[in-house]
């Protein structure tokens, strides 16, 4: 069995713009960790010599700590896939890395050991406020099966770590016009089509709410998503018509997750059964109802939120009307 525990390995540091209080505060908790073996890449979504400064300013040149400078901006989604592309061969494992939480100082010692049997471990977090008021106990997240991981993401980027040879699938990432892609949603999947993934109950972090968040954990509410459906669908269409909010959320919801199993399928050379499932459900190539009947047993077994199954039938819906899944096939 592989041991872990002792290994070289990256922590992953996706950066846009940190803000020096909690960018200095995450940093040092990195550095603070108790396993010691590591190098901390830092891509920068543009404007990385201010973050090499605050970086060598806040790490007294600690040389475990690497910016990695880019002028184009590419999105957290994008922004993710170049750290990940720059990880050395000699690592055996990754910590994938937001740029404004607090790390445990046992966070790397207790989630490495179960890398020998998992491709992916997620741990929980508290949820606080940028005024340090704890919002939410835990994370709550668990492991489910494939096909419901493909419905409801439970792999939070900034909790888990991986195996280093999970990248020779993921890479490179898959790409849509949606804002759905998400790049630890993309590593959960794959590490569930191969070795597996597993969630542990311990606490190794604060994950920070503030108004700057990409993803907020706490943003709920019909009046929120819709409003949120509206803007995004602006964004990414140009429109917010009802034919553009049906190609949008057709991208969304059934498009992602389609482009995720088509992907997978294509990438990996044996189908677990798990996998099998997944691709049956979601592919392009699925039969009409698949997802539905997929997304109604996750309810049923209580691994699925009524809110995604909502989310999910409208997106199907839209799909219907847009007459497409994904790349233009029904």
């Amino acid at each position: 069995m592989d041991d872990f525990s002792g290994s070289f390995g990256i922590v992953a540091l996706a950066a846009y713009r940190p803000p020096e209080r909690l960018f200095a505060r995450q940093l040092l908790s990195i550095q603070a960790q108790t396993h010691r073996d590591f190098r901390c890449l830092i891509s920068v979504d543009g404007d990385h010599e201010q973050v090499a400064r605050t970086v060598e300013r806040i790490c007294g040149g600690d040389e475990r700590f690497e910016v990695i400078g880019f002028d184009d901006r590419q999105g957290f989604y994008g922004n993710f896939e170049r750290v990940l592309r720059a990880v050395p061969p000699t690592a055996r494992w990754i910590a994938l890395s937001d740029q404004d939480d607090y790390w445990y100082p046992e966070k790397l010692a207790a989630l490495l050991p179960h890398l020998a049997e998992n491709s992916l471990v997620s741990g929980q977090a508290r949820v606080v406020g940028d005024d340090g008021r704890v919002l939410t106990t835990s994370t709550g997240r668990r492991r489910v099966q494939l096909v419901d991981l493909f419905t409801e993401n439970q792999v939070t980027g900034s909790l888990s770590v991986l195996r280093a040879d999970l990248l020779s699938v993921a890479l490179p990432f898959p790409r849509l016009n949606t804002p759905a892609q998400y790049h630890d949603h993309w590593l959960g999947v794959c590490a569930g089509a191969a070795r597996g993934f597993t969630v542990v109950d311990a606490l190794v972090q604060d994950y920070i709410q503030h108004e700057d968040n990409v993803v907020g954990e706490n943003r709920t509410g019909v009046t929120h998503l819709v409003s949120r459906v509206q803007e995004l669908g602006r964004r990414f269409e140009g429109s917010a018509s009802p034919a553009a909010l049906a190609r949008f959320l057709a991208a969304a919801g059934i498009g992602w997750r389609s482009l995720m199993a088509d992907t997978l399928a294509a990438r990996t050379p044996v189908r677990t059964a798990e996998l099998g499932t997944a691709v049956a459900a979601y592919s392009s190539g699925a039969r009409r109802g698949a997802a539905a009947l997929a997304v109604a047993r996750g309810v049923r077994r209580g691994t699925v939120p009524l809110r995604r199954a909502a989310e999910l039938a409208a997106s199907l819906a839209a799909a219907a009307v847009v007459g497409r899944r994904v790349g233009g096939r029904p």
